[in-house]
C-alpha cells in the first residue's frame, strides 16, 4: 500500500489511511472536553490531562505518569542511563529535548525570537522570561529619570543609582549601588565560583564571564 503523495509504503491499508492524514490535514479524533483534534487516535492519551489519570507507575519510587514515554524517561534517573549523547562533546542526557537544548550552546543558534523586540534566545524558557518585560504593567516610575518598573522593590533598587552607593563590602569597604553587585564583588574575597561551564567544567565568579568563556566552545565548533 503506497501513498500517492510521498510514495511511502505500508503493510496494510489502515496504516496508509492514518499516514495520509499528514497530507490532508484531517483530524477526526476530537476531545469532548477542550475540542482539541488529532490526526491519530491518541485522544485517550490526551484525555488523561483532563482526568488526571496516571496509569504508568515507577516500580522503584512509585511515582506515576500519564504517558509511558514519560515513565521511561523518569526511570533513567534511577538507572543512571543517559541514552542521548552530544556528538560534539560526548555529554549525555536523559531526554532528546535536553540534548536539543544543549546543542544550541555549540551551534550558537537562537531559534526562539521575541515578536515584540526581535531579541532571540537559545531556550524557550529564556524567551518566556524575557517576554514578561513586555507584558507586565510597570506602574512604579522613578521621579528622577522617569524609568518605570513592575514592582516597587525594583524601583527602590534602581533609585540607589541616583542616591549613592549604600551597599558596602565589609572586607575592603568598596561600596555599590545595589546588593547584587556587592554579592558579585564579595566573591573576589571568598573565592566562590558558582557559574560552571557544562562542557569543560571551568567555573567563574560572574555569569557574564561564563557566557564569554562559552563562546570559545562555539568558535571551536564553527572552525572544525
Amino acid at each position: 500500500f503506497i501513498c500517492d503523495v510521498c510514495n511511502k509504503s505500508f503493510s496494510d491499508q489502515s496504516s496508509l489511511k492514518r499516514h495520509q492524514r499528514i497530507h490532508s490535514g484531517e483530524r477526526p479524533f476530537i476531545c469532548d472536553v477542550c475540542n482539541k483534534s488529532f490526526s491519530q487516535n491518541i485522544l485517550k492519551r490526551h484525555q488523561r490531562i483532563h482526568s488526571g489519570e496516571q496509569p504508568f507507575c515507577c516500580d522503584v519510587c512509585n511515582k506515576s505518569f500519564s504517558q509511558r514515554s514519560t515513565l521511561k524517561q523518569h526511570q533513567c534517573i534511577h538507572s543512571g542511563e543517559r541514552p542521548f549523547m552530544c556528538d560534539i562533546c560526548n555529554k549525555s542526557f536523559i531526554s532528546k529535548t535536553d540534548l536539543t537544548k544543549h546543542i544550541h550552546i555549540h551551534s550558537g543558534e537562537k531559534p526562539f525570537c521575541c515578536d515584540v523586540c526581535n531579541k532571540s534566545f537559545n531556550h524557550q524558557n529564556s524567551l518566556k522570561r524575557h517576554q514578561h518585560i513586555h507584558s507586565v504593567e510597570q506602574p512604579f516610575c522613578c521621579d528622577v529619570c522617569k524609568k518605570s518598573f513592575s514592582h516597587q522593590r525594583k524601583l527602590k533598587r534602581h533609585q540607589r543609582i541616583h542616591s549613592g552607593r549604600p551597599f558596602c563590602c565589609d572586607v575592603c569597604n568598596k561600596s555599590f549601588g545595589d546588593q547584587c553587585n556587592l554579592k558579585t564583588h564579595q566573591r573576589i574575597h571568598s573565592g566562590e565560583k558558582p557559574f560552571c561551564c557544562d562542557i569543560c567544567n571551568k567555573s567563574f565568579s560572574v555569569q557574564s564571564h561564563l557566557k564569554r568563556h562559552q563562546r570559545i566552545h562555539v568558535d571551536v565548533c564553527s572552525k572544525s
